[in-house]
């Protein structure tokens, strides 16, 4: 008997993309841009989008409104998830902090060079979670973009609670909440992308944003 992993490899990002554009385009959705990224992205200027690992599902759609690219994982579910990027409208950069590291960041920055906005989990790829990494640094360093703080959040959810990210997709009919904070500034030539002093205000950059999509949500 044949192995059914090419014909689910092939499948699966396809019954992926359906469900999550007819589930998607019943959410209600609102969406705050700081006034710095409404001005770069009127000007075509790159940016780097800086998220939180769970979020990725609820922010998923605006990968082609947003030109945004995004690293996945060499793995094979990492293939699926770059099937359903393509599909989606966008272009993936294969690789992690772990393997293949270094041709993922000369994907994006390939991709950066083509006008694509680069989209990190700051806080991968296994954690802990809400605490970032340095990849973000490395990234905004190479492409010389500033990074933008995205959060999201909604009132309605099904969320996976054994994933060490606490993962959660809202559900139909679900109101969203999407924030894009003020950008900080690139990181310079001569900077350390593993400082700490980085890392903690791109921390409360997020969080700040964060209780700013919830403060939205409450209104609506």
């Amino acid at each position: 008997m044949k192995s059914l992993k090419p014909y689910l490899l092939k499948v699966a990002p396809w019954a992926a993309f359906v469900f999550y554009k007819l589930l998607s385009a019943t959410w209600r959705i609102s969406i705050h841009e700081s006034s710095d990224l409404r001005e770069a992205r009127a000007n075509g200027k790159t940016a780097v989008y800086a998220h939180w690992h769970g979020d990725e599902l609820a922010i998923f759609h605006l990968l082609k409104p947003y030109r945004a690219c995004a690293m996945t994982s060499t793995s094979s579910d990492g293939e699926i998830v770059t099937k359903v990027i393509h599909l989606m409208g966008s272009m993936p950069s294969r690789g992690s902090s772990t393997r293949g590291g270094v041709s993922a960041l000369r994907g994006i920055l390939r991709l950066a060079k083509d006008g694509w906005n680069p989209s990190v989990a700051v806080d991968g790829p296994k954690g802990p979670r809400h605490k970032v990494k340095s990849g973000v640094f490395e990234i905004s360093k190479i492409v010389e973009a500033p990074i933008y703080p995205l959060t999201a959040t909604c009132d309605r959810a099904w969320h996976f609670e054994k994933s060490w990210n606490k993962t959660y997709l809202p559900k139909p009919f679900a109101h969203v909440s999407i924030v894009f904070g003020p950008g900080l500034p690139a990181v310079g030539r001569d900077q350390d992308a593993h400082d700490v002093a980085l890392a903690s205000r791109l921390e409360v950059a997020l969080f700040d944003a964060q209780q700013h999509a919830r403060r939205l949500l409450a209104g609506t």
